[in-house]
């Protein structure tokens, strides 16, 4: 076998670009975590006393240039930066800087640790600690406890019990009957309906807890239940032998029944939204600006200069020590400006495409995609998509994420009379609000089918769509069908 060398290009990204592509993917709540991490881990990076206005110059933070190296001769000349003079045990400095890393650490984790415990504090009981609670009120023998707690554990998000009772039984080995026995018990803890089988049990439980066993919505689930999830009123109508106006009074009773009773007490908490870009108008323009007004700014510290001179008492391994950590410091640095930089070009690009939104609403967003904005502003395309990951900017229309301006788009038909959006195209999410509109206004006895809301669509307003295009957006926007949403 006769082995070849073929010479290949291979693009290889160095430490400190991927660096500072990870930096542009932080948010500000993210990047004052991260700057706070690394002032502890490198001595040569101090935060400034005095806070400026957002939007330093381009040399730095403070308007100062970065030295990447020293002159060990320029800095023998300089006698303000001696050692002898400013009175600092260096060899002290650069000892706590070496084990500062490890330090650092330590205490991160330590935070990290302090924070679970407030998170977990601060939140309150979980559905499963919840029944738990109840569970532990009830006269039960401890066998009957702790099968009531395996049941619970079992239960999904919404508070049903998705796995069959004949696999849990066999599992813990069980009878089914003993399981069922516990099941019924866990089936009276509050909030009614957690414990069913599936939602049918579940919406009969919650019947049951209102003295409605004997009523027809009671029936109507118990008995026809397949006719109900597919609203047949004349079906239901034929075989329960009531009134229109009877089963649509308790269909109305059906629909105030809760199918998710476990969502409640949750294990999901609330996140805050803080931020990360603010546009604002002025003098009938708009202006975009970070809001970082309070995230430290870092700067280098000059202390190196003296470490490096010659006249230092400080060895050569010493010096390499701290070159490095000037070498990281100034590309820290110089990163969060370069991230500053790239946020704002592309927040204005994004600013001055959607102006018409922001002057009159989602009618008039105008579809995009990342390339536009990538090319408009000089940038490669995944560079755009990390400044876009996980951003959120306020503005005059509410807060948004940033990649909700990125969307599909569909062909409308040329009109004199509008200019919504140039090219003949809307975006989806116009489509999708124009959708819900004309189901909010339609009537509810006879409401519009898919078909119906596509020719709409097409006469009125001229968008290109079509139905099966319709029933999705429909889906999403978590409406039912028309059948559905038919009122008796």
């Amino acid at each position: 076998m006769e082995i070849q060398l073929q010479p290949q290009t291979k693009q290889q990204f160095s430490p400190q670009l991927m660096y500072s592509l990870k930096l542009l993917q932080f948010t500000t709540v993210e990047l004052e975590q991260e700057i706070k991490e690394k002032i502890e881990e490198n001595p040569l990076l101090e935060m400034e006393e005095e806070t400026g206005e957002p939007g330093g110059s381009e040399d730095g933070p403070a308007g100062e240039p970065l030295a990447e190296e020293s002159d060990p001769a320029r800095e023998e000349d300089s006698g303000d930066m001696s050692p002898d003079r400013d009175g600092i045990d260096w060899d002290a400095y650069i000892r706590d800087g070496m084990y500062n890393q490890m330090d650092s650490r330590e205490e991160t984790e330590k935070r990290e640790d302090q924070h679970i415990l407030e998170r977990e504090g601060k939140s309150g009981p979980t559905l499963t600690q919840h029944l738990v609670e109840q569970l532990h009120l009830l006269e039960l023998s401890a066998r009957a406890r702790e099968i009531g707690e395996y049941l619970i554990g079992n239960l999904n998000d919404s508070g049903l019990l998705d796995v069959p009772l004949q696999d849990l039984a066999l599992e813990s080995g069980v009878p089914f009957d003993e399981a069922e026995r516990v099941l019924k018990v866990v089936q009276t803890l509050e909030p009614t309906g957690v414990g069913a089988r599936d939602l049918r049990e579940c919406l009969m439980l919650q019947l049951d807890a209102l003295n409605l066993r004997e009523s027809l919505a009671y029936r109507m689930i118990s008995e026809h239940w397949r006719d109900v999830k597919q609203r047949r009123v004349a079906v239901i109508r034929k075989k329960t032998r009531a009134s229109q106006e009877d089963i649509g009074d308790a269909l109305n009773v059906i629909s105030g029944l809760n199918p998710h009773p476990g969502l409640a007490l949750g294990d999901s908490s609330v996140i805050s939204i803080h931020p990360d870009l603010v546009v604002e108008k002025m003098e009938g323009e708009y202006v975009v600006y970070l809001n970082d007004r309070n995230l430290p700014r870092v700067r280098v510290s000059h202390a190196y200069q003296a470490i490096l001179s010659r006249s230092a008492h400080s060895s050569e391994e010493d010096r390499r020590y701290v070159r490095r950590k000037l070498t990281e410091a100034n590309h820290f640095v110089n990163s969060i400006e370069q991230r500053r930089s790239t946020l704002l070009k592309v927040t204005n690009c994004i600013v001055k495409a959607q102006r018409a939104f922001l002057d009159s609403g989602l009618s008039r967003l105008k579809p995009m995609i990342l390339q536009e904005v990538a090319d408009e502003v000089g940038l490669h395309v995944t560079t755009v998509s990390r400044a876009t990951q996980g951003k959120y900017i306020q503005t005059p229309r509410g807060i948004y994420a940033l990649r909700f301006f990125f969307d599909g788009r569909l062909q409308k038909k040329s009109s004199a009379k509008t200019d919504e959006a140039p090219g003949g195209q809307l975006a989806t999410k116009t489509v999708k609000d124009r959708i819900a509109r004309i189901i909010e206004e339609e009537d509810e006895h006879a409401p519009l089918s898919d078909q119906a809301i596509e020719e709409i669509l097409r006469s009125k307003e001229g968008v290109q769509i079509k139905r099966r295009t319709v029933a999705k957006y429909r889906e999403n926007l978590g409406i039912p069908i028309a059948r559905m949403r038919r009122r008796i």
